[in-house]
């Protein structure tokens, strides 16, 4: 089996140019990745790139912080979806969840997702600004809102997926929802360890090295 097949590509630098991206799409189609993860601004850029491949193109939500109101959300996922988008990664909205306002975050949740349809929404918990409480319900939360993926990471915070977290969401999640493990997986081996305990996608970016029996 191809790795990449397994694999979401991520360039999501505020610093990212234009030719950062064509760079990042041709490296996507190249290795067939499953999908490249960009911010909503170059969606329509990623298209152009990617037509005629098998990649999906994954667009941000309410990034890096999730902290934008829902009715934002719910634009910018829209407009995503308008510009050429297959996958939605909105960021939990991390204030409310800690604040205990559950109504609130499924809301948000929700409210996303009914304006996506069928297209898929992942949620990045963000699991380094979480305990195990909170992570816990924060994907009871997310089953409640019927959404596609649990994502541990945005990329953006103290810290990326970990064994002994993911394994707690699995716990939690079972088979109702997939889980994308992201943020500092840099090679198969490690890939393969999340792969083995039931991750449907691995967040990565372009260096992630594979060896040549998986390609």
């Amino acid at each position: 089996m191809n790795i990449y097949q397994q694999i979401e590509f991520t360039q999501l630098s505020p610093k990212t140019t234009e030719r950062d991206i064509i760079d990042f799409c041709l490296e996507a189609k190249k290795r067939e990745v499953n999908s490249v993860c960009v911010n909503s601004c170059n969606v329509p850029l990623a298209k152009q790139l990617l037509l005629g491949s098998n990649v999906k193109i994954t667009s941000t939500v309410g990034f890096p912080f999730g902290a934008t109101d829902t009715l934002s959300k719910i634009h910018e996922a829209k407009t995503a979806i308008k510009n050429g988008a297959n996958e939605i990664d909105m960021v939990i909205n991390i204030g409310l969840l800690k604040s205990k306002n559950y109504v609130s975050v499924l809301k948000d949740i929700s409210d996303v997702k009914l304006a996506i349809g069928n297209n898929p929404l992942k949620v990045i918990i963000e699991i380094s600004e979480l305990n195990k409480n909170e992570i816990i319900k924060a994907c009871q939360i997310c089953m409640d809102a019927n959404v596609d993926f649990i994502k541990t990471s945005s990329g953006f915070s103290k810290g990326g997926a970990t064994l002994t977290v993911v394994k707690i969401i699995k716990k939690t999640v079972k088979n109702y929802l997939k889980i994308c493990a992201s943020g500092g997986i840099t090679d198969i081996d490690a890939a393969n360890k999340y792969l083995d305990i039931g991750v449907a996608r691995i967040g990565a970016r372009t260096e992630f090295k594979a060896n040549t029996a998986s390609v």
